[in-house]
């Protein structure tokens, strides 16, 4: 059964399952800045942020990824992954423009099977086929630690819940 968000007051539904809390995250594989194939091998090891959201071209996105960049910075044994349709050179433009180098970017381009398998596969309303917005924090063995499916695309998620949930 999809879920449901909205934008702007609108409903919006979500295909797939949110991964759940004591659960694994399924694998997954996204493209990385150098148009490599990202696994979660990458990262293993790591507690891991999947910020994911549909694009940085919206002022809410860019703000999450500039304030997961300024908490990343205190955070040992972590990574914050941001995951969008973005392709790989505006990811990286965008983070250069900004400063931001606490943060990895990766993009859905050859990697949308993760949307339906995460759970954030938008399928109504013009942003159909993007990711709506969640944080999902797993340990360095991919156990599930925090699930935020943000109810209005359009707000921030809950920073302090999701950095509570990496100590």
């Amino acid at each position: 059964m999809p879920n449901a968000v909205t934008l702007m007051g609108s409903p919006v539904l979500i295909e797939g399952v949110l991964p759940k809390v004591g659960e694994h995250i399924p694998e997954f594989t996204l493209v990385d800045k150098n148009l490599d194939d990202a696994t979660l091998d990458n990262f293993a090891g790591k507690r891991k942020v999947l910020n994911i959201f549909p694009s940085l071209d919206t002022p809410t996105c860019a703000s999450s990824v500039r304030r997961f960049n300024q908490l990343a910075s205190g955070m040992k044994n972590a990574v914050v992954l941001n995951i969008s349709a973005d392709l790989p050179f505006a990811q990286n433009r965008f983070c250069a423009a900004e400063g931001l180098d606490q943060v990895i970017n990766l993009s859905t381009l050859r990697g949308r099977d993760m949307l339906k398998n995460y759970g954030v596969l938008i399928v109504t309303s013009k942003l159909a086929g993007l990711a709506t917005r969640a944080i999902i924090i797993a340990d360095e063995h991919n156990v599930v630690k925090h699930v935020e499916l943000v109810p209005e695309i359009a707000n921030e998620p809950n920073y302090q819940a999701a950095l509570r949930a990496l100590k």
